[in-house]
């Protein structure tokens, strides 16, 4: 336990960033402004009087230690984390400090639990990779959907977005992963990871009222397939993605989302399912709300709260549903946050 209520926040001027620092501020938490564009950290800064503006850099370890000095926790949100992960990681090791990222990046996920694990488990610290929508959300509610089973013969997620306008660093980030696979798809199946080359294919999902029967794209794979079977035991992940959704991934607009209300949110609506089917028997949980990079925000700082309260189960790199109670993290943000409907 600790009442230290200074967290650093690495791309604090990002899209996503700047949702982190305003639930942070809103919960009575003092961030740190750390990033690597000086002049973006002061225009941010002058929305936040009084907080500490620390600019930093993936390539100088020096200006990371300064930026993660007397916090209780960091919070990277600058991507592509195929670069800013290791770098931000390895700071918070040297300053024995809880990590938190939002990264989606399927391909950076892995390296963290592949790199980190061990050194982070003996440095007794806490590592928690996608803390966000893509990543979080999706765990808690696979987690909370098993319940007490020990394993299922398959976990599905669908994504019901109303559009998806992405940010330059969703593109950014999604660009390195497309490099780094080298074109390929990647998706779960029998028991591990595989590439395939072929088009996604195109089925329907129904979702609850009110969306419904909607077409969706399949083996549309995201950062839940890493973070799900990291702890929950099944030889398949099935997810699905809406096709108005995927087609904003292809508009030549590169302009980021629009806000729509005084916390910064777009008319982006989100509705995420989660299937688990064990002989023949299927539970089921859901959760909808507002905005896929808005919601991040809540999600990381509930993480961070319960972490650095000492509300997490073990050390080491942790997913959300294997660091904390997940029915509970999930109703901590149910009615301000989230609607949920979990069996």
């Amino acid at each position: 336990m600790t009442s230290n209520q200074t967290v650093a926040v690495f791309g604090a001027y990002g899209h996503t960033g700047r949702f982190v620092v305003s639930e942070l501020v809103r919960r009575g938490w003092r961030p740190i402004l750390s990033g690597r564009d000086a002049s973006k950290l002061n225009a941010l800064g002058a929305a936040y009087p009084g907080l500490d503006i620390r600019p930093a850099s993936i390539d100088d370890p020096d200006s990371l230690d300064r930026a993660l000095a007397g916090a209780a926790a960091v919070i990277n949100c600058a991507g592509p984390f195929a670069s800013t992960s290791a770098p931000v990681i390895e700071a918070a090791l040297r300053a024995r400090l809880p990590y938190l990222d939002v990264a989606a990046e399927i391909e950076a996920n892995l390296d963290t639990f592949g790199h980190y694990a061990e050194r982070a488990r003996d440095a007794g610290i806490v590592i928690v990779p996608a803390m966000a929508f893509f990543g979080g959300l999706g765990d808690l509610l696979a987690t909370a959907a098993m319940g007490d089973w020990a394993s299922a013969d398959e976990i599905s997620i669908a994504y019901g977005l109303s559009n998806w306008k992405p940010t330059p660093g969703t593109r950014a980030a999604g660009q390195v992963s497309r490099q780094r696979r080298d074109g390929r798809r990647i998706v779960f199946t029998n028991g591990h990871m595989a590439f395939r080359t072929d088009t996604a294919p195109i089925t329907e999902w129904t979702f609850r009222a009110p969306l419904g029967t909607q077409p969706v794209v399949g083996e549309f794979t995201m950062a839940d397939t890493v973070t799900i079977t990291h702890h929950l035991k099944t030889p398949e992940i099935r997810s699905y993605m809406t096709v108005a959704a995927v087609k904003g991934l292809s508009d030549p607009d590169l302009s980021s989302p629009v806000a729509v209300d005084e916390t910064g949110r777009s008319s982006q609506t989100f509705l995420v399912e989660v299937v688990a089917r064990s002989g023949g028997i299927e539970r089921r949980s859901s959760a909808s709300g507002q905005d896929i990079y808005a919601i991040s925000a809540p999600l990381v700082v509930e993480a961070a709260r319960r972490v650095i309260g000492g509300l997490v189960n073990g050390t080491g790199v942790l997913t959300a549903g294997e660091a904390f109670d997940a029915r509970d993290f999930l109703e901590s943000l149910a009615g301000e946050h989230l609607s949920l409907a979990m069996q």
